[in-house]
């Protein structure tokens, strides 16, 4: 199994920023925005979009912290305990824009157990999608309305995402090849 890196510390931040502005310009503002960020790293990516949002726009947008464990279309797969993590949303999302984020969009079954997920705290006045990387295979018609980085991959390959809040020591973003193909 070889990785190779396509992202680095800087090109996270500078996604991260891009994301922001992107944000805001499309929301004119971010007065009724709030983020949402998918556990695991989807949670300090949002923490880091509301960061530089309130750097740009001088606003304090909200941030809450969703996890979608229960609402996995594979949980049987899983294993028989599935672990569940807390959900923390404070802050009333009705009539809200919410921005969903995650780090990798992948085949879109995160993203439809997020949208499953996040109609349990109630009914936003429309949802968007972050990501930090879209990889493109999707399964289900869900596409992100703010990508830091497109990066094709194929099947026998993985992206990992690599933050210090979650994993400790550096930022990165890897493709790993996860088989072995003779050539």
């Amino acid at each position: 199994m070889g990785e190779k890196q396509i992202l680095d510390a800087d090109d996270i931040r500078r996604a991260i920023t891009r994301i922001a502005h992107e944000i805001a310009e499309r929301n004119a503002g971010v007065r009724d925005v709030a983020l949402v960020g998918i556990r695991r790293r989807g949670a300090p990516l949002a923490m880091r979009i509301a960061a530089a949002l309130e750097e740009i726009e001088r606003v304090r947008v909200p941030v809450g912290v969703l996890d979608i464990t229960l609402y996995r279309d594979d949980l049987g797969i899983r294993g028989p305990a599935p672990v569940v993590h807390a959900t923390d949303i404070p802050f009333d999302i009705n009539g809200r824009t919410v921005v969903l984020v995650d780090d990798v969009l992948y085949t879109g079954r995160t993203i439809r157990a997020a949208l499953d997920a996040l109609t349990d705290f109630g009914r936003p006045a429309r949802i968007q999608l972050a990501v930090l990387i879209d990889r493109g295979h999707r399964e289900l018609p869900i596409r992100a309305d703010f990508v830091g980085k497109n990066v094709p991959t194929s099947r026998d390959e993985r992206i990992a995402t690599r933050l210090h809040e979650v994993d400790g020591g550096v930022d990165g973003v890897f493709i790993v090849r996860t088989t072995a193909t003779s050539g």
